[in-house]
């Protein structure tokens, strides 16, 4: 991070408080009150150009101190050996050869995305500095669908508190209704249910990212950025999956110019990025969530240790996270354009970024 950005301990905690809402989340967001103690990297509300290090602390953790204790086992120790279908649980106890699921599920858990939360809101307050600006809503809850266009929306700041109002962060009301009426049945039926979101970038400047390379495309280290996130199966940049179903016509973005804009586009089908580099237009960015694997009533399952048929374990969990994995993505997404920006444009404060970025702006037009 570069020197002397500033940085507001309300805006950081503000997105960790973020992720815990949504309508159909678990027990766990009445328990833990996230916030982030700064241990290094900032004094007096800047960033020093040397790493910046946080702690979220975890409120449940006084009720774990036994039973995940380092050194000793309690003797009442109760192991856990069903699998839930869906989760990490099997393929990581076979891999690293468990006899307890619970070493396996404590780390596979999505409550590591806090700090992700955490670190991302530091990067999304440098990437504001530079007129980059981040916003998503949520476009499907089970079959429920938003046809609401963020895209096209100017201002980017005041649809992200928009959509913060709303139970499940969409921006369509009809939709809204919908998608709450598709998560109470989930609930009575014991049941869980997976969405999608959307998010939008406005501000970025072109040539973020690289064709030279396949490792430096920029769609490229978005999708790992968001496969990274737990229960996602699917992202799309721009139109995504459904240009496979287009002719060529219909997909690709025509090219104008004007002397005040520079090279713009009247469409959005590329989603911002072509050839694996940032072209100035708003960057769209998709990504599908399956349903939670902990099921209240569970899916058939096998004993670990003695294969037996039985119900799969019960966990602690959330009927729907959807809204909750839209600000993760916003999250990472930050903390994957951050690198980037700084990788095209270097600077070892604020200024010298700020510099470089409208000289890029200057000579692209």
């Amino acid at each position: 991070m570069p020197a002397n950005v500033p940085v507001l301990r309300e805006a950081l905690n503000h997105e960790l408080a973020r992720r815990q809402r949504g309508f159909g989340r678990g027990g766990r967001q009445l328990i833990e009150k996230d916030e982030a103690d700064v241990i290094g990297g900032l004094r007096f509300g800047k960033t020093l150009g040397s790493p910046i290090s946080l702690i979220v602390w975890n409120r449940d953790w006084d009720n774990w101190t036994e039973r995940m204790d380092p050194w000793s086992a309690p003797d009442t120790l109760r192991p856990v050996t069903v699998p839930r279908p869906g989760h990490a649980d099997l393929a990581g106890a076979q891999k690293y050869q468990q006899t307890d699921i619970r070493n396996i599920l404590e780390r596979a858990s999505a409550r590591e995305t806090a700090v992700r939360v955490a670190l991302g809101a530091l990067a999304r307050q440098f990437l504001e500095q530079l007129g980059i600006m981040i916003a998503s809503h949520v476009v499907r809850i089970h079959v429920a669908q938003s046809a609401f266009q963020l895209a096209e929306t100017t201002d980017l700041a005041a649809a992200n508190e928009r959509a913060d109002a709303s139970q499940v962060r969409c921006l369509d009301p009809d939709a809204e209704a919908q998608m709450i009426e598709h998560i109470k049945q989930a609930m009575h039926e014991k049941n869980t249910v997976g969405g999608v979101f959307e998010l939008v970038v406005g501000g970025l400047p072109p040539g973020l990212g690289s064709h030279v390379q396949w490792d430096r495309k920029l769609d490229a280290r978005i999708a790992r950025a968001m496969m990274s996130i737990q229960a996602m199966k699917g992202v799309g940049v721009g139109l995504g999956f459904e240009a496979a179903a287009r002719w060529g016509s219909q997909v690709h973005d025509a090219i104008y110019h004007d002397e005040a804009r520079g090279f713009y586009r009247n469409t959005r089908g590329a989603g911002g990025i072509e050839g694996g580099m940032s072209n100035s237009e708003p960057l769209i960015v998709r990504v599908a969530m399956k349903p939670i694997s902990t099921l209240m009533r569970p899916l058939d399952s096998v004993d670990l240790l003695t294969k037996e048929a039985v119900s799969a374990h019960i966990e602690r969990s959330d009927v729907c996270a959807v809204p909750a994995a839209s600000v993760i993505g916003e999250a990472v997404l930050a903390l994957t354009l951050a690198n980037a920006v700084l990788e095209k444009l270097g600077g070892d404060s604020l200024e010298e970024v700020r510099a470089h970025l409208r000289w890029v702006k200057e000579h692209a037009k």
